[in-house]
């Protein structure tokens, strides 16, 4: 007779701010094989590095050509100051100029709502797949904003 297996839970009493964060990268074009890889490089040294708040990381793998990581953080103003500081800020810049290829998205769960931005995405994922389209523009255009909404 096989025993039943173990069940376990986690307190996270001591998290009353915890954000949870999915981010995803796509390879639309061959371009951007050679953006992972120079990306996924410089997310591994900055988690290395481990950024004031960042209680968890864990890389995922959503395709062949779909990647991804799921982030813990002990709140909002944490992920935010990493979000603004170097190399993130650099990172983003960049992204936002040419997407080299590829296709980025993050969706973002906390007390107090989620919210999700999808950039260069060839279909639909995650909340996009039910939930109506509204542009991030405006008071749409950041994370915090995008709560508040």
């Amino acid at each position: 007779m096989q025993a039943a297996p173990i069940r376990r839970s986690v307190d996270l009493s001591a998290y009353p701010d915890l954000v949870v964060v999915y981010l995803g990268f796509r390879v639309t074009r061959w371009r951007g094989l050679l953006a992972l890889m120079g990306l996924g490089r410089s997310i591994a040294e900055a988690v290395r590095g481990q950024p004031e708040g960042l209680l968890a990381h864990e890389n995922l793998m959503f395709g062949l050509n779909h990647v991804g990581m799921r982030q813990y953080w002990r709140d909002l103003e944490s992920l935010e100051r990493f979000t603004r500081s170097e190399p993130h800020r650099t990172w983003w810049r960049a992204f936002s100029r040419d997407s080299q290829g590829s296709g980025f998205w993050h969706e973002a769960y906390m007390r107090g709502g989620m919210e999700a931005i999808y950039v260069g995405m060839p279909a639909p994922v995650g909340f996009g797949l039910f939930a109506p389209e509204r542009v991030p523009d405006g008071a749409f255009l950041s994370s915090r904003q995008r709560l508040a909404a």
